[in-house]
């Protein structure tokens, strides 16, 4: 065997093991982004959007009323 086979790595294993790694990631932030905004729209009642002003509030006001949480 030569000194240049020995060292030889798989390229193609490596980028694909790092491809996955960041996919996997991304799909986990997107996940924690989509539970926190059905948290906003289902449980928060406006507590923590309060800051942003009416216009956010109203938006996540009508998410409940199209998904058909209730609100009132």
């Amino acid at each position: 065997m030569s000194l240049h086979t020995a060292q030889h790595t798989n390229t193609a294993a490596v980028t694909s093991a790092a491809t996955t790694a960041r996919h996997w990631l991304i799909m986990a932030a997107a996940a924690i982004i989509a539970l926190v905004a059905l948290y906003a729209v289902f449980m928060d009642n406006g507590t923590a959007i309060a800051a942003t002003g009416d216009y956010l509030h109203e938006f996540s006001h009508d998410g409940r009323h199209l998904f058909g949480a209730p609100c009132h």
